[in-house]
């Protein structure tokens, strides 16, 4: 357990702990009071080690759900992506005759369809002993690694916060 001296540092198995965010020990503490709460600490937690702990709480979840969203938003590999027209304006203008002004310069930028994973393939096996080898038709591995990953990422969304959710889609 934890203990706060009156030096201002953390006390623990014989070995002081100064408050300072570079020391992984103490890094160690805040991790600690993440997990464990008042139990890790012989008292109350401190109100200095319990804000830092909930910063670094906080900053973990805002970049969790970055990535948790940024892992949902790429498309699904047994679906793939339609193809995709976006037409930009580059900045730069020309003379139109017909119309005897000067307009806005445009660009077509064409993204091509991705097409959707086969649900299944085909997989064969040889054994060496008996000289054979056998085919057999499974879940294509990709697609079902893309569903776990999404669906890891969906869990991770979902027990957000609201406010880490409301201070990173802000």
């Amino acid at each position: 357990m934890y203990n706060l001296t009156e030096n201002n540092t953390i006390f623990i198995e014989g070995k002081f702990i100064p408050l300072d965010p570079s020391n992984r020990d103490y890094q160690k503490v805040l991790d600690d009071i993440i997990e464990q709460g008042v139990d890790c600490f012989e008292g109350d937690i401190p109100e200095e080690l319990q804000d830092a702990a909930d910063a670094k709480q906080f900053a973990q979840q805002v970049e969790a759900y970055k990535t948790a969203k940024a892992r949902v938003a790429q498309y699904q590999l047994s679906v793939g992506v339609p193809e995709s027209t976006q037409t930009i304006t580059t900045g730069l203008q020309e003379w139109n005759e017909e119309a005897g002004e000067m307009q806005d310069v445009t660009e077509t930028i064409v993204t091509p369809a991705i097409p959707a994973l086969e649900a299944t393939v085909e997989v064969t096996t040889y054994d060496m002993e008996t000289d054979t080898s056998s085919t057999e038709t499974v879940a294509n591995p990709l697609i079902v690694k893309d569903d776990e990953e999404r669906a890891a990422a969906q869990a991770v969304i979902n027990a957000t916060p609201g406010p880490v959710k409301a201070h990173v889609d802000s």
